[in-house]
């Protein structure tokens, strides 16, 4: 791992800063506070735990968010939250270099959860995230917050609308905030909503910043993850919006406004609140 000195963290920091305001102003910040005030994301007097993985995404995220505090329209609080679920050392120190030179103020609790999931044969990355969901929540709302923030963005939508169609058969998609079931007056918000991976990779890039990829204790190698482990459906998603979008360019946002433009006048049947409509329940009907 890489040492900076003081000054060299003091110059990454406001380079970041910079870009976000700056170069990155319209593909970034813009989008992120047009996702903010679509969704009504962000209310006065939240307090938002900001979950950081150590992904480029989340601190991207905890970033962003600072940057709307600076702008101060009404009153909100923000904790950066990071659960440890058993990284090693140095994935641990890589997460805590990357807060310190972005200047995040980072609270950091932690958890057993890689070695609840380590001999789970069926489904470990899907118990994971679960078990990863439920300690933020937890660990939120002790903190005095009402929601948590996680750092899922456009692209994440779209090939969860695909993943939805091709390998479970339904129309669904990721949404932009959620009330929680399990933990009640919370909400789960997805800031990054309406903000580009290409823009985020370009963001972190630019500014010479290094972030964890794959962390799992299934691995210990955050450099295979990606190659050896995650072959996974989703990638399979990923892999073929690329070849469509070699077809039609616009593919991506009329895969992504397809679940705002649902006529349900053409729809066979469809759920709502554990309820199943079905057209023929009304076809009679003048």
């Amino acid at each position: 791992m890489e040492i900076y000195t003081s000054e060299q963290i003091h110059t990454m920091s406001e380079k970041a800063e910079n870009s976000i305001k700056k170069k990155f102003r319209k593909e970034i910040w813009g989008r992120f506070t047009a996702g903010i005030l679509e969704y009504k994301l962000v209310e006065p007097n939240d307090k938002i735990a900001v979950c950081i993985s150590g992904g480029k995404d989340s601190m991207l995220m905890a970033k962003l968010f600072q940057e709307l505090k600076r702008h101060d329209k009404f009153p909100f609080e923000l904790v950066f939250l990071v659960m440890d679920p058993g990284y090693n050392k140095e994935n641990r120190e890589l997460i805590e270099l990357n807060a310190k030179i972005l200047n995040v103020p980072i609270t950091v609790f932690e958890t057993n959860i890689f070695e609840s999931v380590f001999n789970v044969e069926k489904y470990p990355c899907y118990l994971c995230a679960r078990m990863r969901r439920g300690y933020l929540y937890k660990k939120a709302k002790e903190l005095g917050c009402n929601k948590i923030a996680l750092g899922h963005h456009y692209d994440d939508v779209i090939e969860t609308i695909l993943m939805g169609m091709l390998y479970g058969g339904q129309i669904q998609t990721m949404m932009p905030k959620l009330h929680s079931t399990n933990y009640e007056g919370m909400e789960l918000i997805r800031p990054m909503y309406l903000i580009r991976e290409s823009a985020i990779k370009h963001w972190r890039d630019y500014n010479n910043l290094k972030f964890l990829q794959c962390a799992c204790k299934l691995t210990e190698d955050s450099m295979k993850c990606d190659k050896e482990f995650n072959i996974s459906k989703r990638q399979e998603i990923k892999e073929l919006i690329a070849r469509l979008k070699m077809i039609n360019p616009q593919i991506e946002n009329n895969i992504f406004h397809s679940v705002e433009n649902v006529n349900l006048d053409t729809i066979i049947s469809y759920k709502q609140n554990s309820e199943r409509y079905h057209f023929l329940d009304n076809y009679e009907k003048p």
